[in-house]
């Protein structure tokens, strides 16, 4: 385009040739290039700066908002929805949806089905609400649109069908539930007023997007929602997942914010409207108001004699007149100056070619304020957005939906570049809205549909997991009778619970001291500890430590190469002390099912945890141990005790606790110890006194005494074990199981369409990807979606927010249910115990509530299988010393 000069015009533009009469731009002749329109729409022309202002306030007032102490007198009132998910594409059904916000109001029928093209079909019907209805009572108008919705099921021959309702109500509200709005804001009508801004996603081809933010607006009017995470919400309870929230957008600035930016043409048509003082924001952007404010500016240029030739109009000067369909319409590239000629001749206008330049700039100026006001709010959301994820980029969509963003040339372009340019490091995508006050409401009813109907389908795969006290109390008395079983001598090997004797018959009494070594060996790696017990003023436990491996080839090779490593790990500790040649006494933790004859004697039951050695079961392990050392001729050991490291755990705490009579280990497995009269212990001789009894809890329901508990998850998980119908107690409450029954409940959930939006990934089919140290941090109270997402990505799992609260609920039932099913195990045993777990919340709930006679302390455990080892070595030598005397 040719760049020439009007006379007086400092700047080459490109209208130039089109001022013929040669004068200055000032004339009064009315000569006006647009360089001219843009000096004296200077403060309607934002700077990329004021832009970046103007959105970094409304994120202040989004904060307001949404805050309960901020929130009364905040101008964006950032109102709940009680929308908590957007559709996900599975949608399927058929909706009604009512359409109110004007004069006329529509009932459709959507069918939304989910044949892999997410197709949507949409029959309505537009009725008339007569005037006399819209200033009547609310009974009057609601009784007229009852009858509406009749008549048009009736056409539709669908009376019969009891279908699922979306209410699109146009106006303020305060909602308290999805399908309830509180009392308390009320219209002339007496009609409780409610406003659903809520978008459409998810229903396109292509992917749905991870962050949509659903723009109503610009339209008639303007506004804005988004989904935003619960824990910021304060209006609302809960901290989990997220919802959506309705801006009511239109009203920033009311609080006087955006005085600086707001020219005397706002000004004019705020206090000309219905409601001075309110709506300021809306008011400058959107369609209700955009040609009103170029017809009060032509009206000020004519009446300064820089248009028209100083000559105006009665109907120029009607308020109304100039509608912003023809902003649209002289914007347009090739017809625009002829259609200013064809709109201002028919408000009796006689304008000139420069007349119809210069309404076409100020059409220009007009609208691309209201677009990059527009884009600088968006951008706020969107920011807001990527900070609650979390990253420093943000890739997101955003639906739109209004008759300016449709219809106006340029609109829908520059408020595209406003929002790329305030966030250039966020790729955003932009979707044009299909009817979102109506297809939208009955979206919102489907999704959720949706979500009730797989939310009542988890619940009733999850309900067998779900324990009652009744059930609690059956668990508790069947252990009781077992571990009678287990105590009884002719019942004893019929007994799933074996409750074998450890000739520990004391807890410590703090007058123990002295040094001594112990040994724990309960997995792939194990210990080699010298304590030092101090009694008097300065009693105490000072403890060393060195930790060994042991290779899988001894594990899995003969008894005697490993108890010769074991001895040999012993020398290498002993020279690492500088006490090679010192005699200690020892303590032997061996966790694995024995068989005691004495206090320093243990028969090998069965090896587990992937021990293989042979020649060792049946055999005396003491006894092995002391031949390793006697092969070896460098030192001599006193084997005082071989314990399990749940009796370890208890003499650790009854160091601290005399009271402390029971032990209780719940980890990678899981198992309880607990003083018992010598006269309930029938394999032993004797009735004076007490011996604490191991009672190896973890083969409780062998016998197949919890199969009505059982759950099809905890079925599949025993039966891939390493020891099918074996440990069945123990595979429902251990940390080597939960992980497990957690991954399979998922799987099950993905494959009926419930989770994952039923796409099942290998790592989700690998077994042992679901760690049960993932199952505690999920399950944190603390722990925010947004780590419970980074956690499942980590697991190469993607989910939504609404999958990540799935996950979560799933990880808190399994996890409750192994506490309850351990404190009844514990309410059978109805003592003091110690307590090495994380749940212990739910399980001191359950022995409370089924023991309701008994006082229960709980005690952690430091190092049960170590420390109580030597501890109850120590107990031993003191015991014995005492005799000696």
């Amino acid at each position: 385009e040719p760049q020439t000069l009007c006379l007086g015009c400092p700047v080459p533009h490109p209208w130039a040739v089109l001022c013929p009469c040669a004068q200055p731009c000032a004339s009064p002749l009315g000569c006006v290039c647009p360089l001219q329109v843009d000096k004296y729409l200077y403060h309607m022309r934002l700077s990329d700066e004021t832009l970046l202002e103007v959105s970094q306030r409304f994120e202040k007032e989004m904060e307001k908002g949404l805050g309960a102490d901020t929130n009364p007198t905040a101008s964006v009132k950032m109102l709940p929805t009680f929308v908590r998910s957007t559709p996900d594409g599975t949608e399927d059904g058929d909706f009604l949806a009512l359409d109110l916000g004007g004069t006329n109001f529509r009932v459709l029928r959507v069918k939304v089905s989910d044949n892999g093209l997410r197709k949507v079909e949409m029959e309505n019907q537009i009725y008339a609400i007569p005037e006399e209805l819209m200033r009547g009572s609310g009974v009057q108008l609601f009784d007229h649109i009852a009858e509406c919705l009749a008549n048009f099921l009736d056409k539709l021959q669908i009376k019969d069908k009891k279908l699922p309702l979306g209410f699109t109500f146009s106006f303020p509200c305060h909602q308290t539930k999805l399908d309830e709005v509180g009392e308390g804001l009320s219209s002339p009508s007496g009609v409780l007023c409610a406003r659903v801004t809520v978008g459409i996603m998810g229903m396109g081809k292509g992917s749905v997007p991870a962050h949509p933010v659903p723009l109503l607006g610009p339209g008639t009017g303007t506004n804005a929602c988004y989904m935003e995470e619960m824990r910021h919400i304060d209006l609302v309870e809960g901290d989990e997942g997220r919802m959506c929230i309705n801006m009511e957008w239109g009203a920033f600035g009311d609080d006087g914010v955006l005085n600086d930016i707001r020219t005397e043409f706002d000004r004019e048509i705020d206090m000309g409207s219905l409601n001075p003082g309110k709506q300021l924001f809306e008011k400058m952007i959107s369609g209700m108001y955009m040609g009103e404010l170029v017809r009060l500016i032509l009206v000020k240029m004519a009446k300064d004699g820089l248009l028209f030739g100083g000559r105006l109009t009665p109907d120029l000067l009607t308020t109304g007149h100039f509608e912003t369909r023809f902003v649209s319409a002289i914007e347009k590239e090739k017809e625009g100056l002829q259609k200013a000629h064809e709109i201002l001749s028919k408000l009796g206008l006689e304008p000139s070619h420069e007349d119809c330049v210069a309404t076409l700039r100020i059409c220009q100026i007009v609208s691309t304020r209201s677009a990059t006001l527009c884009g600088a709010t968006l951008a706020a959301v969107l920011r807001r957005l990527r900070d609650n994820k979390g990253g420093d980029r943000l890739r997101s969509t955003v639906g739109v939906d209004g008759s300016v963003y449709k219809k106006h040339p340029h609109f829908a372009r520059r408020l595209h570049k406003t929002v790329r340019k305030l966030l250039p490091d966020c790729e955003i995508r932009f979707i044009r809205s299909e009817d979102g006050s109506g297809k939208g409401a009955a979206m919102v009813t489907a999704v959720a549909y949706r979500l009730a109907a797989q939310h009542q389908a988890r619940q009733k795969i999850l309900e067998p997991l779900k324990l009652s006290h009744e059930q609690l109390l059956e668990v508790k008395e069947r252990m009781r009778i077992e571990m009678e079983k287990g105590l009884g001598k002719e019942t004893h090997a019929e007994a799933t619970v074996k409750m074998l004797p450890t000739y520990v018959c004391s807890t410590p009494d703090g007058t123990e001291k002295g040094d001594f070594l112990a040994l724990d060996l309960g997995g792939t790696n194990f210990r080699v500890l010298l304590v030092r017990v101090r009694n008097g003023m300065r009693r105490g436990v000072e403890m060393h430590n060195k930790i060994y491996s042991i290779p899988v080839e001894i594990m899995q090779g003969t008894g005697e190469e490993l108890f010769d490593h074991i001895v040999h790990c012993i020398s290498d500790f002993l020279e690492y002390m500088g006490m090679k040649g010192v005699s200690l006494p020892l303590g032997f933790t061996f966790s694995f099912p024995c068989q005691q004859n004495n206090l320093d004697e243990g028969i090998l039951l069965k090896w587990t945890k992937g021990f293989k050695a042979t020649g060792c079961e049946g055999e005396d392990v003491v006894g092995l141990l002391k031949e390793a050392i006697h092969r070896r001729e460098e030192f001599d050991l006193d084997v005082v005790a071989v314990v399990n490291d749940t009796v370890g755990t208890m003499m650790t705490c009854g160091y601290e606790d005399p009271y402390c009579e029971v032990g209780l280990i719940v980890g990678t497995g899981s198992n309880a110890c607990y003083m018992e009269e010598m006269r309930n212990v029938e394999l032993v001789e004797g009735d004076e006194g007490r011996m604490c009894v191991n009672m190896e809890w973890g083969a409780f329901g062998d016998s197949g005494c919890l199969d009505d508990i059982r759950t099809e998850f905890d079925v599949a998980v025993d039966e891939l074990s390493l020891n099918p119908g074996k440990q069945r107690y123990e595979k429902m409450i251990s940390g080597m199981y939960l992980g497990e029954i957690v991954r399979n409940i998922l799987m099950d959930f993905t494959k009926k369409g419930l989770l994952f939006r039923g796409r099942i990934s290998e790592r989700l089919k690998t077994r042992g990807i679901f760690e049960t140290k993932f199952l505690s941090q999920i399950e944190s109270d603390c722990l925010a979606l947004l780590q419970v997402r980074s956690i499942l990505q980590h697991l190469g799992l993607e989910s939504t927010c609404d999958d990540s609260i799935i996950v979560k609920e799933v990880c808190t039932v399994v996890a409750r249910r192994a506490a309850q099913l351990c404190g009844a195990g514990m309410a059978a045993v109805s003592l003091s115990l110690s307590l090495p777990c994380s749940f212990s919340t739910v399980l001191q709930e359950t022995v409370k509530e089924l023991s309701p006679k008994c006082e229960v302390t709980f005690l952690q455990s430091e190092d049960g299988s170590g420390k109580g080892a030597a501890l109850i070595t120590a107990v031993a030598c003191r015991i014995r010393e005492a005799g000696q005397r």
